[in-house]
């Protein structure tokens, strides 16, 4: 059994690719790297075939979204190892990135997911948005990282380099013990992308096992590199597939209250975007609520599958009126406490 598998899933990045892969190569020491090309219509597989050769290419007949797209890649490795890195394209590697935190892993066999310290690419002082210092909830379903609460950035100044659980780890660097990815029958592919990490992690907490944060281990982010910030579709799946988590894993004694009330305040977001001008965003928030509405029987099943309970770290207080009214504009500003 060989140890590590790092995969980059590609769709059209071939910049990316010449950019980030001699730091992914460089310093992931005997780890196998991978790229799985998800159905590129630019140059990427060329790229690779010339110019990095001893890197195994994976290639898919489309484009079939971060989820299935990653389903595919693990499950076509042939090989087994002990832990898959998830690693976006636009990801730049530091020397020892991986050391740390299959140790600490190794030392700890109930964390099934980790995640390293993610920092911006182009100001590599400051917190990355997709992931920080590692993710949370609030009990409205509300993401944010230690590092990152909605669009505001902090600076890294040492105050997240405490090891610590979460609630969920970032996809664009997402350690994974292999056999829980097995296990659990890895990410949900009908989100197609955004939120299928945190579904994953949230399932992973309902198994019995935890996900940490390890920041002996630095890695930047560039962002963004797929869908553009302001996007309908971006929009559409992140409304849809939020809703849809929420349904999944949600104790039966809240799933009610929760998810009416996150429909309410969809609909005032969705006001709020038609006001502003951004139609596009309006009616992607209308369509994701369809879209929901369409999946409840195979949302319904799924829940099933899951069992489903209280779980650890979820923030047990109200992110959205601590962050608009109160002022609090950092992970450490927050006064809720965290599920036990």
């Amino acid at each position: 059994m060989k140890r590590i598998a790092v995969v980059i899933l590609n769709w059209n990045g071939r910049l990316m690719l010449e950019r980030f892969m001699p730091s992914v190569v460089a310093h992931s020491g005997e780890a196998d790297v991978v790229v799985a090309d998800n159905g590129s219509t630019d140059d990427s597989v060329n790229f690779m075939q010339q110019h990095y050769p001893q890197v195994r290419l994976m290639t898919f007949d489309k484009n079939y979204g971060f989820a299935e797209g990653y389903n595919r890649a693990l499950d076509g490795l042939g090989v087994e190892y002990d832990y898959y890195v998830l690693l976006n394209s636009d990801v730049e590697c530091t020397q020892h990135w991986l050391e740390p935190v299959v140790e600490m892993m190794d030392a700890e066999s109930d964390i099934a997911i980790a995640q390293p310290k993610l920092l911006m690419y182009d100001a590599k002082d400051t917190f990355e948005y997709a992931g920080g210092a590692g993710g949370f909830i609030d009990r409205y379903g509300y993401p944010f990282c230690r590092g990152r609460l909605f669009s505001t950035l902090e600076k890294d100044c040492g105050q997240y380099n405490d090891q610590r659980d979460i609630f969920w780890a970032t996809g664009a660097c997402m350690f994974v013990r292999a056999s829980v990815w097995k296990e659990l029958g890895g990410l949900d592919g009908d989100f197609f992308a955004h939120m299928e990490e945190i579904d994953f992690c949230w399932r992973t907490h309902l198994a019995g096992y935890r996900v940490c944060y390890c920041p002996q281990s630095t890695v930047f982010h560039v962002g963004g590199g797929t869908l553009p910030k302001s996007s309908p579709f971006k929009t559409e799946l992140n409304f849809r597939n939020n809703l849809s988590m929420l349904y999944k894993n949600l104790p039966e004694r809240r799933r009610g209250v929760v998810l009416a009330m996150r429909m309410w305040l969809d609909r005032v977001a969705a006001l709020k975007f038609l006001l502003e001008g951004h139609v596009g965003e309006y009616k992607a928030v209308r369509k994701a609520h369809r879209q929901y509405r369409d999946w409840k029987p195979q949302l319904r099943e799924k829940r099933k599958k899951n069992g489903t309970h209280e779980v650890p770290q979820v923030y047990q207080g109200l992110l959205l009126p601590e962050y608009y009214l109160l002022g609090r504009k950092s992970f450490n500003a927050l006064r809720g406490k965290y599920s036990k």
